[in-house]
């Protein structure tokens, strides 16, 4: 079976997780996206952040390491990854940690997406958040707020 690379952000910001409606998959997910030919993972999750709510984000979970030798760059490391079925292929997904940098610059991309929304832990537990969504979110919280410390 085919496995695409993909991305997904988890942002948090005032101790609530945004999440978008998807129009093709009519479900409430993290925002996010293929990546695309030479492009890094962190490059995607900040262009589909971008594309779908008009946001700049900063990736959490850097790496500290000096860039020497062959080292060009860093990236940033996923909270979690998955490989979850999308009907004829699979998603191979990176999962990261985000904060908005300008969150009064969200604007909904009307094209891909039906609506947007700040889910706090109790919220995630509303029927309409898939169960998975609704664990990588929590996961996503206990990650944030382990880097907090």
């Amino acid at each position: 079976m085919k496995v695409d690379l993909v991305v997904g952000g988890c942002l948090i910001h005032d101790n609530k997780v945004l999440l978008i409606h998807h129009k093709k998959s009519d479900k409430w997910l993290p925002p996010g996206g293929h990546i695309e030919r030479g492009e890094t993972p962190d490059e995607a999750v900040e262009r589909e952040f971008m594309e779908e709510l008009n946001l700049q984000v900063k990736i959490l979970n850097r790496n500290d390491i000096p860039n020497e030798g062959n080292i060009t760059e860093q990236l940033a490391v996923p909270f979690y990854v998955n490989v979850h079925n999308v009907g004829d292929h699979e998603h191979a997904c990176f999962f990261y940690l985000c904060r908005p940098k300008n969150p009064g610059a969200l604007k909904l991309n009307k094209e891909e997406l039906n609506d947007f929304k700040w889910f706090s832990l109790e919220e995630l537990k509303q029927n309409h958040i898939q169960p998975d969504v609704r664990n990588i979110a929590k996961k996503a919280f206990e990650a944030y707020n382990r880097l907090k410390k």
